[in-house]
């Protein structure tokens, strides 16, 4: 069963020199560093258009499909995350309050959740 969804995928392609995509799949190292060197310098992030099919293959055999959607909570922490949305959504409702009072840790705690997103999605669908 699909977790992930490759127009997502895609769509983060286009904002790709933030490695936006990386993170989205579930490469927090690599997304990291296209982060910080601009997709490897436009090169990463023009193979990338290419790679985002492996990407989403190897991220439904990773991943487990299940109550929550993989899409769902990233649109929410990218577009909502400081405010805790993603993590009320995953039922974490004390963490979602702190987020939601401190707007994310003060933003660490939204950055590290671009990290660790993937993994509390799949924790919670194995739970």
């Amino acid at each position: 069963m699909k977790t992930h969804s490759p127009v997502i995928g895609y769509l983060l392609w286009i904002f790709g020199f933030t490695g936006a995509h990386r993170f989205y799949y579930g490469k927090p190292v690599t997304g990291a560093i296209w982060f910080f060197t601009a997709g490897l310098l436009g090169v990463g992030w023009f193979i990338d258009l290419f790679l985002i099919p492996g990407m989403d293959r190897r991220a439904a055999l990773r991943f487990t499909a299940g109550r929550y959607d993989y899409t769902v909570a990233w649109i929410l922490l990218t577009f909502l995350g400081a405010f805790g949305l993603h993590r009320f959504y995953l039922g974490k409702i004390g963490t979602g309050l702190i987020w939601l009072f401190t707007l994310g840790l003060f933003g660490i705690g939204w950055l590290y959740d671009f990290c660790t997103l993937n993994e509390q999605v799949d924790e919670r669908n194995r739970g």
